[in-house]
């Protein structure tokens, strides 16, 4: 392969490779073993017509030299705490991991199950992207730049956990993170913010393999990448080590990882250059990056191979031979492990009860009392301010909560007293032990990075990120890897509505709120006080039987502390706030709403029409509850029920007979004129609601003619006639 001109590749060593203290001796088995994972990679999707055969082609000497010879990983326990972690950021390069996993031994991994690669298999092991839930699988990796960011985190967790917990002659938590990433992921603004995020910190024991193959799936990408990633990830605080051409070379990997492994203060990028489809016709090109190879060539590939063209899924005895050692290596450095742990124990009881204890995934005992009374809350707060009492009653108290912000913790007011922030301890600005996380105005690498954390050691790590609610967008495509890998991060997303006012329509969050509703595995909170507030951080932090990610939709403006609500009827998702049982109308409110809803309800009493308030903090925890209590609370077969939120109204159909909600987007202004002018004054809300009850007495609406009451309130609305 030509040298990249866009790049200066500088060699690590002109001479030849010495033996490394990894324990790399040339072996002549090593080139079959090279194109026999080539060429299981080529079968293998060939097999069903699908699949991406390139870069498993062009980079097994990378999987060689990690597997083989660096990583310190048991294959008969995959979730050996003080293992190395690996993350294949460019995970459409799956084969690369399977095939190595199966080589080296893990039991999970037979050859049996790596050929459903593609198959006709419902929830196959062998996806097209790997998958947290599959052994020796650190984190799912399916949206490029995500497991950059996600190795991030688990170098973060990993140099919290040896901050806090390692001791003299104890070096309990000491794994290094290592991340293979390409052209593709270091294009993606989110790896390029935590990037730089773990230039910042100085994240020395984060290794990341950069296989510069010149191909992504339109074509070479110097028609729309012509970076100089090497220079540029210097200037970000990396420690770089260029090595150039290793597509058959793995002891110059080896040595260069080996290298890495010396470097102190830094985070490494280790940048390699490979054949993407060695051995084919296609190689060099795109149309060896996403597609089989096709018959022909295939059988042309293993003919420039050395390999019967006839034969398929071939795996000669000496590549088995070649990673025997790998498995008693692992289980001796177990083995030595655990009994250096069990002498921690007896040598710091007090560190060992605690780590134990956040390794088997709980928080402090009795947390769930620390949360401040109904009783002691203020009368009128907003639901922002009473999430900072909880957070300044929870995080001080258990190690387990990493709080930050995305450059706005004075607004979302996620800091507590006596905090120490996670930094490089040479800033002089916090050191390695820190809870406290600035994130910068980098939202979505906050998230991303964040799932590394949660996913160190599940439950392990309870991080709690926070920006606007709107600007939770930027972050949203992290949130969803969340709640897919069913990972507990608490997201806490303030000035949730057109509350905001006058920072305008930019920062109004009228839709977003279905965005997330809409996601899978994720809780979406609205609580309508500071009592609901407190819920919200019950079912939040509390869940960990489910691991769901959640986000709390916090007011800006104060709120009253409602006299029905109740913090421990949160996790129903759905409950009576307000009213009478029987009453011919149920108004279903969120958040800032249900103080309205409150108001209104009043209102239509005094008018003779009997009306109750229920709240619904979590449309997913009502979702959940059985019939007879949906119904109980939503009785659409004997009372009118109206919905009310100033976000858009998708998803409230299938709640509500009518509803009084968004249609279009905000202005700026004060939010008492915005509640007016968009139809949520108490006076209009009783009018039409009244109204629309006396159209529909004894003739409620029908499935599927679920009514907009404020559709047309403002006409012509981008006219601005306010």
């Amino acid at each position: 392969m030509a040298p990249i001109a866009t790049t200066q590749i500088i060699p690590v060593d002109d001479k030849p490779v010495k033996p490394a203290s990894a324990g790399y001796s040339p072996d002549e088995r090593e080139q079959t073993v090279l194109n026999t994972m080539r060429l299981l990679a080529a079968d293998l999707c060939q097999q069903y017509g699908s699949g991406h055969p390139g870069t498993a082609m062009g980079a097994a000497s990378i999987a060689i030299a990690l597997y083989r010879y660096q990583l310190r990983y048991n294959p008969a326990n995959t979730e050996w705490f003080a293992r190395d972690r690996f993350v294949l950021s460019a995970g459409h390069a799956s084969l690369l991991q399977y095939i190595i996993l199966h080589l080296t031994g893990h039991a999970f991994w037979s050859l049996d199950v790596i050929k459903n690669y593609h198959g006709p298999v419902l929830h196959g092991p062998a996806a097209g992207h790997p998958e947290i839930e599959f052994p020796g699988i650190e984190v799912t990796t399916g949206p490029l730049g995500q497991g950059i960011a996600n190795a991030v985190g688990l170098a973060m967790a990993g140099k919290q956990l040896g901050a806090l917990y390692n001791r003299e002659g104890f070096p309990i938590v000491d794994g290094k993170v290592w991340c293979f990433t390409g052209d593709g992921c270091i294009q993606e603004g989110v790896g390029m913010e935590a990037i730089s995020l773990a230039g910042h910190w100085g994240l020395d024991n984060l290794i990341m393999i950069y296989d510069q193959n010149n191909v992504t799936v339109d074509g070479t990408i110097d028609a729309c990448f012509t970076d100089d990633t090497p220079a540029k990830l210097a200037a970000q605080g990396w420690h770089v080590i260029s090595v150039g051409e290793v597509t058959n070379d793995v002891g110059k990997i080896v040595a260069a990882l080996d290298e890495a492994r010396t470097v102190r203060g830094k985070p490494i990028l280790v940048h390699v250059q490979t054949s993407i489809g060695y051995g084919s016709s296609k190689a060099n090109t795109h149309l060896v990056h996403g597609s089989p190879l096709g018959a022909d060539n295939l059988a042309e590939t293993k003919q420039n191979l050395g390999f019967d063209p006839s034969a398929k899924f071939v795996v000669p005895p000496e590549v088995y031979e070649y990673f025997a050692p790998v498995g008693p290596r692992g289980a001796k450095a177990e083995a030595e492990w655990t009994a250096l742990f069990d002498r921690y124990a007896a040598a710091h009881p007090t560190a060992y009860a605690e780590l134990t204890r956040r390794l088997e995934g709980k928080l402090r005992e009795g947390w769930e009392a620390d949360l401040p009374s109904k009783e002691s809350l203020p009368a009128d707060i907003a639901t922002r301010t009473a999430s900072s009492l909880a957070i300044q009653a929870l995080a001080p108290k258990d190690v387990s909560w990493i709080t930050g912000s995305g450059d706005l913790a004075s607004s979302c007011l996620v800091n507590y007293p006596g905090q120490v922030e996670f930094q490089n301890p040479t800033t002089a600005l916090g050191d390695y032990t820190g809870r406290s996380v600035r994130w910068g105005v980098r939202e979505h690498a906050m998230a991303a990075v964040g799932n590394g954390l949660a996913a160190y050691h599940r439950g392990a790590f309870l991080p709690v990120i926070s920006t606007f609610l709107m600007f939770f967008l930027y972050s949203s495509p992290a949130n969803r890897m969340a709640a897919l890998q069913r990972l507990r991060v608490i997201g806490v997303a303030t000035h949730d509505g057109i509350g905001v006012g006058a920072l305008g329509p930019t920062h109004q969050p009228i839709a977003v709120a279905a965005l997330f509703r809409a996601i899978p595995g994720m809780t979406f909170l609205r609580p309508a006080d500071a009592e609901e507030v407190m819920g919200a951080y019950l079912v939040a932090a509390g869940e960990t039987h489910a691991n769901r990610p959640s986000i709390i939709s916090l007011s800006r403006q104060n709120l009253p502390l409602l006299p029905g609500t109740d913090r421990n009827k949160v996790k129903l998702g759905a409950y009576v706030v307000h009213g009478d049982d029987k009453a011919a109308i149920t108004l279903v409110a969120t958040g800032s709403e249900v103080s309205l809803a409150v108001q209104v309800a009043d209102k239509l009493a005094a008018q003779g029409l009997a009306a109750r308030v229920v709240s619904m903090p979590s449309q997913v925890h009502f979702d959940a509850q059985p019939e007879a209590y949906r119904r109980a609370m939503l009785p659409t077969r004997e009372s009118l029920v109206v919905s009310i939120e100033a976000y858009v109204s998708t998803g409230w159909a299938k709640y509500a007979h009518a509803g009084a909600h968004m249609v279009g987007f905000g202005h700026a202004a004060p939010a008492d004129m915005l509640y007016e002018y968009y139809g949520f004054g108490v006076d209009n809300l009783t009018r039409r609601i009244g109204e629309f009850y006396h159209e529909h007495a004894g003739n409620l609406p029908a499935a599927g003619e679920y009514v907009e009451l404020l559709e047309g309130r403002v006409p012509n609305e981008w006219a601005l006639e306010v």
